[in-house]
């Protein structure tokens, strides 16, 4: 029971430095322990436990005591003794912005954090009862707890990796319960959102990572136990953070993952809805920010599906390094989460092809040529192109080679992409590819010439319209630029999707050239 604060305190770390700065006199001998106490933030559990730490004798130290114990929905009469502390080491902890990871509390301690939580929303969930992933992967997605599905999947069932989950796990809860501590007796689910939103990204101060980092180490930055340690997570990694402290305080979300990216939101009993964008630090914006000339729905995910989603994140960067067998394994892996993911068959059967397993890669392929159809505008080509034998095996790993936003890299990948439609003229992700490449270089003329032969392949295209639309503005050619946003708007039309940017590119064409004009 002696290491039970000290685990706590470092669990939260960064509120603690907080707490010593704003507790006005602690460095002031002139200030009374009395006026010291009065500054305390009445809802804060840790400036409570931080003040007892600094005056355990005296009368005000009990008091905070009692009153932190009581936020913690504890019995206030229990007698708890805080171990000395080196504040200096606390403050260098709070300085390096991660948590320490203790590999050596002992099981009656263990036992006794993880009974803080013990009234928790999660602890009704079957998937919290269950320490075989085997046994979670057949629950319903209603029953999945999600951190512990995560967990067992990520760190194993072995001796050693249970303590860690336990240890993980009791974090969470200490942080549900300082989120709860902060509420009043008749809050709304709303203000656990703001609620949430304050110790996530203010408190605790997640992040999301540097530009530099994200793309090479998404699969760190997507790990319950890294983005933990390191307070930085990619958009899935603080999602699932988010999540896993939403079903601990009962609070349920929507997960939506617009193309290439997830967050979550909450949806009251009037349908009205706030988004929490977990890469902006909770910022509610509006939901047709999500939405493009080619994304007309937002698709939503369950809490199973997020386990799928977070192997697919680790997938891409053995993809990003052509590791093809270890790309393969944890794209299979992910489908026992996402039994009829079409996104997932589509890349599961690219890669099976780069490893000589082309009849198995055709047919997913062939599974999924209607790829996106319910939450696009326009149909997956890729695939149709390789089976219409339109493109290779080599010409569609040059679709994927990563770049790292240098010129050199951009240039790079350029030249192979010249080669690819050199040989396949009418392979459309090449030829798009290609144009977005030179568009990166500031080279709208040569994007140009790509975007052109792209659609006299394929003139229903919304988004080569689109593009070709807005460059042909750029260059003052209003005449192609209205022929181009009319066969943009005509097939948007048709899939009843009237997104935000097509309307200001005719907002702007209006302005500059009149259509009576021309």
């Amino acid at each position: 029971m002696k290491k039970l604060f000290f685990i706590f305190l470092l669990f939260t770390a960064s509120i603690f430095s907080d707490s010593l700065k704003n507790l006005p006199g602690i460095t002031q001998k002139t200030k009374s322990i009395k006026s010291i106490y009065n500054t305390l933030n009445p809802k804060s559990v840790l400036q409570y436990f931080a003040f007892y730490e600094l005056y355990p004798e005296t009368q005000e130290g009990k008091m905070a005591l009692k009153k932190a114990w009581k936020l913690l929905k504890q019995d206030t009469d229990q007698s708890i003794t805080l171990p000395n502390m080196d504040i200096t080491m606390m403050i260098s902890l709070v300085n390096n912005q991660s948590m320490v990871f203790q590999n050596n509390i002992d099981d009656e301690t263990l036992s006794f954090l993880e009974s803080l939580g013990k009234t928790l929303k999660n602890r009704t969930l079957k998937g919290h009862t269950l320490w075989d992933s085997q046994e979670i992967k057949n629950l319903d997605y209603k029953e999945i707890d999600l951190a512990r599905a995560l967990f067992l999947e990520d760190l194993g069932s072995d001796k050693e990796s249970i303590y860690k989950i336990r240890y993980y796990e009791v974090c969470l809860d200490l942080m549900a319960l300082q989120i709860l501590s902060k509420l009043k007796d008749n809050y709304k689910p709303i203000d656990l959102v703001h609620a949430i939103n304050d110790f996530i990204f203010y408190d605790m101060r997640f992040r999301f990572p540097p530009q530099s980092l994200q793309n090479s180490k998404i699969d760190v930055y997507t790990l319950l136990p890294s983005v933990m340690d390191t307070r930085r997570g990619v958009c899935l990694g603080v999602s699932i953070l988010y999540l896993s402290l939403s079903q601990r305080l009962g609070l349920n979300l929507e997960i939506v993952t617009p193309p290439g990216h997830i967050y979550v939101r909450y949806k009251d009993e009037n349908n009205k809805i706030t988004n929490i964008e977990t890469t902006a630090r909770g910022v509610n914006y509006p939901s047709d920010i999500y939405l493009s000339i080619e994304t007309k729905k937002l698709q939503l995910r369950n809490m199973k599906e997020v386990v799928g989603l977070a192997f697919m994140n680790k997938a891409s960067v053995f993809w990003g390094t052509q590791k093809y067998e270890e790309t393969i394994e944890l794209y299979e892996k992910a489908q026992k989460y996402l039994d009829d993911d079409l996104l997932l068959k589509h890349f599961l059967g690219l890669n099976y092809l780069f490893v000589n397993r082309e009849k198995e890669g055709k047919e997913l392929l062939k599974k999924t040529k209607d790829l996106h159809v319910e939450y696009s505008t326009s149909k997956d080509t890729l695939a149709v192109d390789f089976l219409d034998n339109k493109a290779d095996i080599e010409s569609i790993k040059s679709i994927f080679l990563n770049i790292d936003e240098t010129r050199e890299s951009i240039i790079k990948k350029q030249n192979i992409l010249k080669d690819v439609v050199k040989k396949f003229p009418k392979f459309r992700s090449a030829l798009m590819q290609l144009s977005s490449s030179y568009l990166q270089l500031g080279r709208e003329k040569e994007a140009l010439v790509y975007l052109k032969k792209y659609y006299e392949i394929d003139q229903n295209d919304p988004t080569v319209n689109y593009y070709l639309s807005v460059l042909f503005f750029e260059r003052y050619d209003y005449k192609n630029s209205w022929k181009y946003y009319l066969n943009c708007k005509k097939i948007l039309d048709s899939h009843s999707h009237k997104p935000k940017s097509l309307k200001e590119l005719e907002d702007s064409l209006k302005v500059k050239c009149p259509k009576s004009s021309l």
